[in-house]
């Protein structure tokens, strides 16, 4: 049976809120399943395998969905996504028979305040709490030094600190990291380290007398107009993740974050 992402929306609406687990019909493929939930979630992340459970597993990392498989999950795939932990895979049923299960339930993570300003503020690791990002750096042995030689200039250590620890993917699977710079617009002095579907460009004012670390931000519109921003690349999407009233807001259309990694590390 092929899964279309409507019926993939049929399944998910059939799970109570605020949270539970369905067992499928044995004729749904379940790498199928996780493969359409990949598809729309990013990669997961694997609670377990072959009927081992990740001893590392806890509430930051999906635990609440293997109390509600109750334990009997044989493989079992999950998705941080807003307020929400998605799982999928294989599990038994009452009568002990392995099938096909889809499960949600509540995903919550504690808000850190927007806190202070400036430089001196560690961005990244507020980030990290924002998202609650726990799996291990994901590009620890990124050549900066040929990327910084490609582009002609070194580069915040905020970005880079981002994509070492995040590496491919999107905040809130919107707001795209890009690996490193994209200089189609350096005439206007414009390097460009993030992107959405949207079309806006996430840019730093570049200046070659000033240090990286001091580079502030500068929005290119889809319309092609720039908004510039005193702040770094990470105090940026703090602000943009937290503050409802920010020009480019996130916080509108999810109250917790998640980083939607698109390369499975694991």
């Amino acid at each position: 049976m092929d899964l279309t992402q409507s019926m993939l929306n049929d399944l998910l609406d059939r799970i109570d809120a605020p949270g539970g687990s369905l067992h499928l019909s044995l004729d749904t493929d379940p790498y199928m399943l996780v493969e359409r939930l990949a598809d729309r979630y990013g990669a997961p992340r694997t609670l377990v395998l072959d009927g081992f459970t990740d001893p590392t597993i806890d509430e930051s990392r999906g635990a609440a969905l293997l109390a509600v498989l109750e334990g009997r999950g044989e493989t079992i795939r999950a998705w941080a996504y807003g307020g929400q932990w998605i799982g999928a895979g294989t599990a038994r049923d009452a009568q002990g028979v392995v099938r096909p299960v889809l499960a949600a339930v509540p995903r919550r993570v504690p808000v850190p305040a927007t806190g202070g300003t400036g430089r001196d503020e560690d961005w990244v690791e507020r980030l990290v709490a924002i998202t609650a990002w726990t799996s291990p750096p994901q590009r620890p042995d990124i050549d900066w030094a040929q990327i910084e030689a490609e582009v002609g200039t070194r580069l915040p250590g905020d970005y880079k600190r981002m994509v070492e620890t995040f590496g491919e993917g999107a905040f809130d699977g919107y707001l795209t990291l890009n690996q490193e710079p994209w200089t189609h617009l350096r005439e206007d002095g414009l390097l460009i380290w993030a992107s959405t579907e949207h079309e806006n460009l996430y840019c730093w004012q570049t200046d070659d007398s000033t240090d990286p670390d001091h580079w502030s931000v500068a929005i290119r519109t889809f319309d092609d107009d720039l908004a510039p921003f005193d702040c770094s690349a990470a105090e940026f999407i703090c602000r943009i993740l937290l503050d409802p009233h920010h020009p480019f807001t996130m916080a509108h259309y999810f109250d917790t974050h998640w980083f939607m990694n698109y390369r499975d590390n694991e």
